[in-house]
């Protein structure tokens, strides 16, 4: 195990299987096995697991999204004081898409140790395994519940290279995607369900045909959409109106070429920049 922070006390940032209690490390069963705390976002789900995994815990604590707030000062006198907690989600590596990241950072404030303990990560599980470009990627973490939250956030990463990751739930996924189709354009799409799991399954299709890919899907899913497809380079007449546009809106003609790269296709910010001494 580390040894000891400046204040005597460490954090263990421990992943738990996703679904499959086979990949429940030897590492993480003796961290949770030799923690102080164990910090837990549902106290019965990680008992049951660490139970069924024969991993005898000396003390949970519900540390959660709606408590972490009123939890953190505690669990930080804690570690100060030189005792050590172990932090786990439902599933998967902690902080990704869940509760903690406050914690760690005030940890790392305040001297305290912080650990990793990696292992098994839903993002990087479903990439790894459904064929679309792997590098670079963007996980998205949980969807806005909300259209509007959902269209702002598909729109924001548009012309971002490379694949994106995202959780949904199943009752709102058809929805998600259609969305994502009608604001990202046409890309590959793998529909990643319980991982590691009995039923685990990889639906490849298209993003346009994702309403009938989408239909009647169970349990727990995690999206990867392929990167953008090349669908040529905007016109020099387009190109110009939209630089046009950005220099009116102001601000200094570097800054307004890139607001115009984003906005184009197969253009990039020099050559709009180059443009502007004509305009």
């Amino acid at each position: 195990m580390p040894s000891a922070s400046p204040t005597g006390g460490v954090l263990w940032i421990v992943a738990t299987p996703l679904g499959n209690p086979g990949d429940f490390s030897p590492r993480a069963r003796q961290t949770l096995a030799e923690a102080d705390l164990v910090l837990a976002e549902d106290t019965r789900r990680a008992g049951l697991l660490c139970a069924q995994c024969g991993v005898s815990v000396r003390r949970f604590v519900s540390f959660h999204d709606h408590n972490e707030a009123e939890k953190q000062p505690e669990v930080l006198r804690h570690l100060e004081a030189g005792g050590s907690a172990a932090l786990i989600s439902d599933a998967g590596t902690p902080l990704v898409a869940d509760p903690g990241y406050r914690l760690v950072r005030a940890c790392r404030a305040a001297g305290v140790r912080v650990v990793p303990v990696p292992g098994p990560s839903a993002p990087v599980t479903a990439l790894s395994a459904a064929g679309l470009p792997p590098l670079p990627y963007t996980f998205l973490g949980f969807l806005p519940r909300d259209a509007a939250g959902r269209a702002a956030l598909f729109s924001a990463f548009r012309r971002t290279p490379g694949s994106l990751i995202f959780f949904e739930r199943k009752d709102r996924l058809r929805e998600s995607l259609a969305q994502a189709a009608e604001i990202l354009g046409p890309r590959e799409l793998a529909i990643c369900r319980e991982l590691t799991k009995t039923h685990e399954e990889f639906i490849l299709d298209r993003l346009e045909n994702a309403a009938e890919a989408a239909a009647d899907l169970l349990g727990e899913i995690t999206v990867v959409i392929g990167p953008p497809e090349q669908t040529g380079r905007s016109s020099d007449e387009e190109a110009l109106a939209v630089l046009r546009e950005e220099l009116n809106d102001g601000g200094k003609p570097r800054e307004c070429a890139r607001r115009a790269a984003a906005r184009l296709e197969g253009w990039t910010s020099k050559e709009l920049y180059a443009l502007t001494r004509d305009i």
